[in-house]
């Protein structure tokens, strides 16, 4: 089901259709986070997306929670957008040799993650109060204070000093 499809008739289908892609996305993550955790050097970085890879599978946890609350099937609906910031961040890191520059760039790649996702679940919790869904918008909200707060602790290690040593 694509975004501008037919299958999207009501404001609930639409809904719907953001946590399927919003559960594929976490999904891609999870597999996505091992390899950055594998490729980071500073020590603090790779601490900080193995505690992003524990949250990551509890919003998976949580997307399947609220799919459940809200009565809809389980399903993951196939996302380009995380496809492609994905593939745009093994492209680059692939390309770098410079360890601190690296770090950089996986910082970089982090946080294009993260505000990708702060909008998914930004947007959800919005549609899912005006669906009437005050249950499943409590759910969604912690996960979006888990990647706004991931997302500051990204901006702190690149600014207090991953910047800084890649420069």
């Amino acid at each position: 089901m694509g975004l501008f499809t037919k299958d999207i008739k009501t404001f609930d289908d639409l809904f719907v259709h953001q946590l399927q892609d919003v559960y594929y996305a976490e999904q891609q993550i999870l597999s996505a986070l091992p390899k950055m955790i594998d490729k980071a050097t500073a020590p603090e970085l790779k601490q900080a997306f193995q505690a992003h890879l524990k949250e990551t599978e509890e919003h998976v946890r949580r997307v399947e929670q609220v799919f459940e609350l809200h009565g809809a099937e389980k399903k993951a609906a196939k996302c380009p957008a995380i496809n492609g910031i994905i593939s745009e961040a093994n492209e680059v890191a692939g390309d770098i040799e410079d360890k601190e520059v690296l770090d950089a760039a996986l910082v970089a790649s982090a946080q294009a993650v993260e505000h990708y996702e702060i909008t998914r679940y930004g947007t959800l919790i919005a549609w899912a109060r005006q669906l009437g869904r005050a249950d499943c918008a409590a759910v969604l909200e912690k996960t979006l204070k888990e990647e706004h707060a991931a997302d500051t602790k990204l901006s702190s290690l690149a600014e207090g000093g991953l910047n800084r040593k890649a420069a």
